[in-house]
């Protein structure tokens, strides 16, 4: 990857663009209306609605501030302005444990296949008390973590804006001069950095068991945890790479998002893209040509009846069958499309391509979240993931995480930037 040297770092604070505020604002009103008129109408399906954008923004907002967490470990000099960027997607993480909380009051909608009677090899593991306790706690950890990383990062740049009478004078306290304190920071977060990203896959992939794996219970994977966690991640590195081309002409960004820039973050996609289809593809194999029933389910409820008899990919009545459609659009929006389009040097440089896929990236990590839920609870109806509700309620999420990253990113301020000489 490129290098360019790191340089000291100052708040930039800017206002809200209202614009934008108001139209997420308008989205996360929206999420609220869906929800309350899917409890109203189908409970169930509101619940597994609010399940997929629970997981799907959890992983996508723990991975950003992994991202950060891995230019600390190695030391990266070429991401610039980009860790911030990372850093502001994880501002969600505190929010992923309150909404956790609020997902107990539908557990009976979203774990219906073993709720009342788990199979009876699982029954110590597969209860509520014990599903609940140890996924909040594992992500109060998580959430706690994420928020010392934060501070920790952001003291020595919000500096300057209490000396200016600003709101974070208490975060800056006991202030031992510039270069202490940045030593002192590139020290702590270099002690949290590593144990940031050990927890994210161990609690991720417990999360991928407890949340996913178990609306199918008596199906098990040894690599699905690590698939999950993974899938998580690339939304992350996507969702930085979306919003830095966004930000690409923002005041005080200019001449920040270069080329070269863009080209590590398109190599990023391409390469952990690959990886992600290869992990998916590892588990296939084996599922494959071992053929048992209690292993073929899972996959043939999402790919076809045929999936393990016919050597023709994916033709003629297959793709009538529920959800093959759905799972044939994530492989191109996850991999096909990433691998084709950012396979050379120019598109990786090119804001319009780069956004572009890293958009289609994003979605398609919804639709695998919606792949990975909704067999498991309505096998037979291919549509079931898709309605009025199910789409106000995700268009709730969107504006929700957007208000929040704006928040965070202007208000708070965290988006700092290289000082010019």
């Amino acid at each position: 990857m490129s290098a360019q040297a790191t340089v000291v770092e100052r708040a930039h604070p800017r206002e809200l663009p209202q614009p934008l505020t108001l139209a997420f604002a308008a989205l996360a009103a929206l999420g609220v209306v869906a929800f309350v008129a899917g409890l109203a109408t189908d409970a169930d399906t509101a619940w597994r609605a609010y399940h997929v954008n629970f997981l799907y923004f959890a992983g996508l907002s723990q991975g950003g501030l992994v991202i950060a967490a891995i230019f600390v470990i190695v030391g990266a000099h070429w991401p610039g302005p980009i860790r911030r960027v990372a850093e502001g997607l994880a501002a969600w993480v505190p929010i992923t444990f309150v909404l956790a909380c609020i997902q107990f009051l539908g557990r009976h909608h979203i774990y219906t296949n073993w709720i009342e009677s788990p199979p009876p090899a699982k029954a110590a593991y597969l209860n509520v008390t014990r599903l609940y306790v140890m996924d909040l706690a594992m992500l109060a950890v998580m959430a706690v973590l994420t928020l010392v990383f934060l501070r920790s990062s952001l003291r020595p740049i919000l500096h300057a804006t209490a000396e200016r009478g600003g709101r974070f004078a208490s975060w800056t306290q006991g202030w031992r001069g510039d270069e202490a304190e940045r030593a002192a920071t590139a020290d702590r977060l270099r002690a949290i950095a590593p144990i940031i990203c050990l927890l994210y896959a161990f609690v991720y992939s417990f999360l991928a068991i407890d949340q996913v794996m178990s609306l199918s219970p008596t199906w098990f994977s040894n690599l699905f945890g690590a698939y999950f966690a993974w899938g998580g991640f690339l939304t992350a590195v996507s969702a930085t790479a979306l919003i830095t081309v966004l930000h690409r002409n923002a005041p005080g960004f200019e001449g920040q998002v270069t080329q070269s820039r863009m080209h590590d973050l398109g190599k990023m996609i391409f390469a952990f893209s690959i990886f992600w289809m290869y992990l998916f593809f590892a588990q296939y194999l084996v599922i494959w040509y071992g053929n048992l029933p209690e292993e073929t389910f899972f996959l043939q409820a999402r790919m076809g009846s045929q999936f393990l008899q016919d050597t023709r990919f994916f033709v003629g009545e297959r793709l009538n069958e529920p959800y093959v459609k759905l799972t044939l659009s994530v492989w191109a929006c996850c991999w096909i499309i990433p691998f084709v389009a950012l396979l050379g040097q120019r598109p990786k440089k090119t804001p319009r391509i780069l956004g572009g896929v890293a958009a289609i990236v994003c979605l398609g990590f919804w639709l695998e979240r919606n792949v990975l839920v909704w067999p498991s609870l309505v096998p037979e109806d291919g549509s079931a993931w898709l309605g009025m509700v199910q789409v106000g309620i995700a268009a709730g999420f969107v504006g929700s995480f957007g208000l929040v990253y704006l928040y965070y990113s202007r208000v708070f301020p965290s988006l700092a930037l290289p000082e010019r000489s």
